[in-house]
């Protein structure tokens, strides 16, 4: 067989789960300075975000072809929930176009597109080759950050261009620190694949590149939900496992840290800002926190079905205190300066309590746990061992409930918004796939039985 053949024997095996590589691809692109979106709508779309609805197209046509049943019934529950939350809001918005705008974008990420994933993947082939794709757009986009620093060319931090945002901008400076984070807990998932020594070599190699340009992104959200995206991929790996990757990741973590010099010090200031609630906390801390007390007090104002869609930008000034700025300041990374409106409390928890009640809250975070449940439990069944984790599909569970467990923790810090949004959509349709895929047939299951140890089912999800 030629290697023309077979390339192309590659190409068709994965030809199902190109568009969502495609979708991914397209987020290395440059963006034009759009200002994001606020309070999950609206915003100008990128060709990602096109993607993104031929991604869904594509989808609908292909299960018209198969007549197949495109969901569990389990995921047809947890993806389906938001919808209920959403709708209600939706009527409750200002006007009806800012709730089909605001409703059209919700369903978007956290329906739709995730919906589309999750058909699309056939088996663990296709969830690794969606794992690289994560690993090699925050290989890209963090090496562009990191010139950004060295050079002096990124967003304005601290009176310097030097805040690592790739091809985001200095508008969305979150939008670089998620897709690099992504990277981590993927890469650092697939080091701990079965039977393939050269992928985890290359993978462990990866997640150790990437921490370099997520610490110069300086974003203490992503910080924090790295580390625990991180802690909980390597205790579901193994304790004596999790134990020798942390105490190396420690001694480089010293090493990268002494070799940033004068960086440190910035870094070490970022990170003690964390914890500065009272005190002199920065700005940011600051705004950050009257936003989500104004938040809180739009709930209490309307507590089942919150203010409307998009409403938080409206409600805020009658609901914060005076502390909270004008807005924040942004420029560098090839734009000039611009005064950014704080529209969104930055804690799509809050942001969702405030806008859609706490009938909005229990229907989309609460499909959020259920399908980090779910993926526990199914990694319980498949990969736990009496002599610790293992089998086909360890790196598989890992990734999935990781980009659960960041996606989680990310979301008290931060909420959609901005061209990196869609990512966030993509990531819930992979983690979808390994906690509420569809089965193995019976058929197949009978097939997987005799394979490696007997196990049943590991034909992967179908």
């Amino acid at each position: 067989m030629t290697p023309r053949d077979v390339v192309l024997r590659e190409l068709g095996r994965s030809a199902p789960v190109l568009p969502v590589v495609l979708v991914i691809a397209l987020l290395a692109l440059p963006v034009p300075e759009s200002g994001g979106e606020a309070s999950g709508g609206g915003g100008t779309g990128t060709v990602a975000d096109a993607a993104s609805a031929l991604l869904v197209g594509l989808c609908a046509v292909h299960l018209a072809r198969t007549r197949r049943r495109p969901l569990s019934r389990t995921a047809a529950v947890l993806l389906g929930l938001p919808v209920v939350g959403v709708t209600v809001a939706a009527c409750g918005a200002a006007s009806a176009a800012t709730g089909v705008a605001g409703a059209a974008r919700y369903l978007q990420i956290f329906v739709l597109v995730p919906a589309a994933v999750l058909v699309l993947i056939r088996d663990a082939r296709h969830f690794r080759l969606i794992a690289w794709a994560f690993v090699a757009l925050a290989l890209w986009q963090g090496t562009i950050g990191v010139h950004q620093n060295l050079t002096g060319t990124g967003a304005s931090y601290m009176g310097e261009d030097i805040r690592a945002v790739g091809t985001f901008g200095s508008t969305d400076v979150m939008g670089m620190a998620t897709v690099v984070s992504y990277g981590i807990v993927c890469a650092l998932a697939l080091a701990f694949r079965p039977h393939a020594p050269r992928q985890r070599c290359a993978a462990a190699v990866c997640a150790a590149l990437l921490t370099v340009p997520l610490a110069l992104s300086f974003s203490r959200g992503a910080w924090i939900a790295t580390a625990a995206a991180c802690l909980g991929v390597l205790l579901l790996a193994g304790a004596r496992r999790a134990g020798r990757v942390l105490l190396a990741g420690g001694a480089a973590a010293v090493v990268l840290v002494a070799g940033l010099g004068v960086g440190s010090a910035m870094l070490q200031q970022r990170l003690s800002s964390i914890t500065q609630v009272t005190g002199t906390p920065d700005q940011s801390v600051t705004d950050r926190y009257t936003m989500w007390a104004a938040s809180a007090d739009m709930w209490r104002e309307r507590p089942v079905t919150g203010v409307g869609l998009k409403g938080f930008p409206d409600h805020r000034d009658s609901h914060a205190s005076l502390a909270l700025s004008s807005g924040s300041d942004t420029a560098g990374a090839g734009s000039g300066f611009v005064r950014q409106p704080l529209l969104s409390p930055h804690n799509m928890y809050l942001l969702v309590l405030g806008e859609q009640g706490l009938l909005g809250l229990v229907t989309l975070a609460g499909g959020w746990v259920a399908l980090l449940v779910c993926g526990l439990r199914r990694w319980k069944r498949r990969c736990a061992r009496p002599d610790g984790p293992g089998g086909p599909e360890l790196d598989c569970a890992l990734l999935a409930c990781g980009l659960l467990i960041w996606q989680l923790v990310d979301f008290v810090y931060a909420d959609i918004g901005g061209p990196s949004t869609v990512l966030t959509a993509v990531a819930f349709g992979v983690a979808a796939w390994w906690a509420v895929g569809s089965r193995a047939r019976p058929q197949e299951r009978s097939q997987a039985a005799a394979g490696p140890r007997g196990l049943p089912g590991e034909a992967g999800a179908r």
